[in-house]
């Protein structure tokens, strides 16, 4: 799936469906309605003109009108004012469509590609490219182009990138247009100090879209070595940027131009780290660019404060009734509206960006704490022939020590060096999880109850992105440092394992603040919850996995419970491997005191084994479940000196997982290689059932 954009505000996080777009619009707004869409199709200009921004005032935060608009095909009529001979109204009506994809998201995108919008787009890339070329060589003898190229090209590019994640066929098409060169330019030297930098940013967010996962796009940029330059001098700092603002923003941009910038470069890190590896032959080849340039810029991202932009929104939300009324005043009594924005509105804006920088910045640290470094890796040196003679053999240890020596130098682990990379992972452990505990923290904004309005929707969804970005950062960071299978004699081994102890603690508060998902709700409210759920218990596994045969680490009555709970009554097989793989862990506490626990979780894991004869609910057939179950008891009882070995005995789980080998077989089989994953499962499951075969015969010989 790919990854949802930092700066698009969907109307999923308002509270209204399909089914109550109608009631839930006010009157006056039902009424404007048609005369939008009839006037759209006007013969006078400037009602054509009005149209196209009357549909970006109605839809501001109001999905239902939105949906009214979209049942008299406003998609459809405002794609063909694109081909208007008139240009305001053409700039108009990108702006209405760029508006309508960033409220409605993937549906509308959708649908804008199936009514053909990339082909007027199209049209638009080379007069764009022309009339900027103006810009740069004589700005002064330009003045009527510039809002065309500012406001226009903004529009247009936010489009394309909104069109590029609609779906695979759409990124297809947009990639036969081969956008890069023209995304490039705007991004070029001679051009960034030129332009505001909305337009900067629009460009640097269509090539981040672009780029991701997307290897014709990428392979393009790494083709070209000015390109490659261009990305890293803007990571690094090393340009001048403008701070000219845009016409439609007046002031509002330039006391925002900080946090804009900040979400420029970021979106460039973005771009960077979805174009590496880069070509060897490429200068740049040679840095290491997550750590040396993304990690230094994005860290001191992690300093803001969520309870604390939270507390100046509800702040600003009271002042802005205020300002918005005095506006209204100034409208009765001088019969003109304003495009100016209260100072609330500017502010309330900035944060939302602040916060949808800081998401987008724990999604690239996430990337890049999937890719910790491996202790093993130093063991992969080429190996000296033995057909070498001696004195051969001596001269090629020498070079190997002379380079090792200048690795050391450069701050490069050698051979030796599992200690220097197990510190570079605790460094960077220490220096993400304190705040990604701060950022999964719910806020009074984050989770509106369901049905009810989000007094500040924008703010709500920024603040879950980044809810469930810190989440996913500490998925990440735990799998990998339980991939990394550090020994407990590892110097490493205690600091890490003080930081899965405040995961764990912090995980399991944030699940009991929002509460266990109802089973089975359509709220949005309960959508999301059941997303933090789903992710958190990812990090709970992860966490349990490396701090597995730890004393400290408890199998609360409380918290077996509600994993139990999770996994009777979910459908999604994950979830129940999830929850079946966080008990396994809990069951393996090497206090006494826990063996009755023990007994509890392993009996309720062994339930999941067909025809294993102990008494639960009735379960589905499950492969992926029944694989887990089994691998599970096979590792928890692995060990018949173990303090709870005796309720293996006393329970005769022997006799339990010999009847059930047959329907774990069945099971295996029954998974379809073709589909994605199913080849990898069908290895495991084949790996699994051996195992389980073994383990009951090594049981049975045991004779205990």
């Amino acid at each position: 799936m790919r990854r949802h954009n930092p700066v698009r505000v969907p109307d999923s996080h308002l509270q209204h469906g399909l089914a109550t777009a109608a009631a839930s619009t006010s009157e006056s707004k039902r009424e404007a309605v048609v005369p939008v869409i009839e006037k759209l199709a006007s013969q006078d200009v400037q009602e054509r003109i009005w149209a196209c921004a009357a549909v970006s005032n109605l839809i501001q935060n109001d999905s239902s009108t939105r949906r009214l608009l979209q049942g008299k095909n406003v998609v459809g009529a405002l794609i063909a004012r694109l081909s208007d001979n008139v240009e305001e109204v053409v700039v108009e009506a990108a702006g209405a469509l760029r508006n309508l994809c960033i409220d409605g998201g993937y549906e509308i995108c959708a649908e804008m590609f199936n009514k053909g919008i990339l082909a007027p787009l199209k049209e638009f890339v080379p007069k764009i490219s022309s009339v900027l070329g103006q810009i740069f060589t004589d700005p002064k003898s330009v003045t009527e182009a510039t809002r065309f190229v500012y406001e226009f090209a903004e529009n247009v590019i936010t489009l394309f990138w909104c069109l590029s994640e609609t779906s695979s066929k759409a990124l297809n098409a947009v990639n036969q247009l081969n956008l890069v060169p023209f995304l490039m330019a705007f991004l070029d030297p001679q051009s960034r100090d030129k332009l505001p930098i909305t337009t900067l940013t629009a460009a640097a967010q269509c090539l981040y879209v672009l780029t991701e996962e997307n290897p014709p796009a990428a392979d393009e940029i790494r083709a070209v070595s000015a390109y490659i330059t261009c990305l890293i001098d803007i990571a690094r700092g090393d340009v001048k940027l403008s701070s000219k603002p845009n016409s439609k923003v007046g002031e509002s941009l330039q006391s925002s131009s900080e946090v804009r910038v900040v979400a420029f470069k970021t979106l460039v890190c973005g771009i960077l780290r979805n174009i590496q590896p880069l070509p060897i032959l490429v200068p740049a080849a040679s840095i290491d660019i997550d750590r040396t340039i993304i990690l230094p810029f994005l860290l001191p991202l992690l300093t803001l404060d969520p309870a604390n932009s939270v507390e100046t929104v509800q702040s600003l939300l009271s002042t802005q009734e205020k300002e918005v009324l005095e506006k209204q005043q100034v409208v009765l009594k001088n019969g003109a509206k304003t495009d100016h924005k209260t100072k609330a509105e500017v502010e309330l804006e900035r944060i939302e960006s602040e916060l949808r920088a800081v998401k987008l910045a724990l999604e690239l640290i996430t990337g890049i704490c999937a890719e910790l470094p491996d202790p093993e890796e130093g063991d992969e040196d080429e190996e000296i022939e033995e057909e070498d003679d001696e004195e051969e053999w001596e001269s090629d240890r020498e070079d190997d020590i002379t380079m090792e020596h200048e690795l050391v130098a450069d701050g490069e682990p050698t051979q030796n060096g599992v200690q220097s990379r197990e510190a570079r992972s605790i460094d960077l452990v220490a220096s993400i999880v304190p705040p990604c505990i701060k950022f999964i923290q719910p806020t009074p904004l984050s989770y509106p109850p369901s049905f009810q309005p989000s007094p500040h929707p924008p703010t709500t969804s920024a603040l879950i992105g980044v809810h469930i970005a810190a989440l996913e950062c500490l998925n990440n960071i735990s799998l990998s440092i339980a991939e990394l299978g550090l020994p407990p004699s590892s110097p490493s081994a205690s600091a890490i394992s003080q930081q899965m102890s405040v995961v764990w603690d912090a995980v399991w508060s944030l699940l009991a603040s929002i509460g266990v998902p109802e089973t089975g709700g359509i709220a949005t409210a309960s959508q999301q919850r059941m997303q933090i759920w789903n992710i958190s218990l990812g990090v709970l596994w992860a966490v349990a996995r490396i701090r597995r045969g730890d004393p400290h680490l408890i199998p609360q009555e409380e918290r077996v419970r509600v994993l139990m709970q999770m996994a009777d009554t979910t459908q999604e097989e994950d979830i129940k491997v999830m929850c079946l793989g966080i008990l396994e862990c809990l069951a393996m506490n090497p206090d006494p005191a826990h063996i009755v626990a023990n007994k509890v979780i392993s009996e309720y894991i062994l339930s999941y084994l067909p025809n294993s004869g102990i008494s639960g609910t009735s379960r589905p057939m499950q492969p992926e479940v029944i694989i887990q179950a089994a691998s599970s008891m096979i590792d928890i009882f692995s060990d018949e000196d173990s303090p709870w070995d005796v309720n293996f005995r006393q329970g005769k789980w022997e006799v339990a997982l010999r009847k059930s080998v047959d329907g774990v077989r069945k099971a295996i089989r029954s998974i379809d290689r073709r589909k994605e994953g199913g080849l990898e499962l069908r290895r495991r499951g084949d790996e699994v059932l051996e195992n389980l075969t073994a383990f009951i015969k090594y049981r049975k010989g045991l004779k205990l």
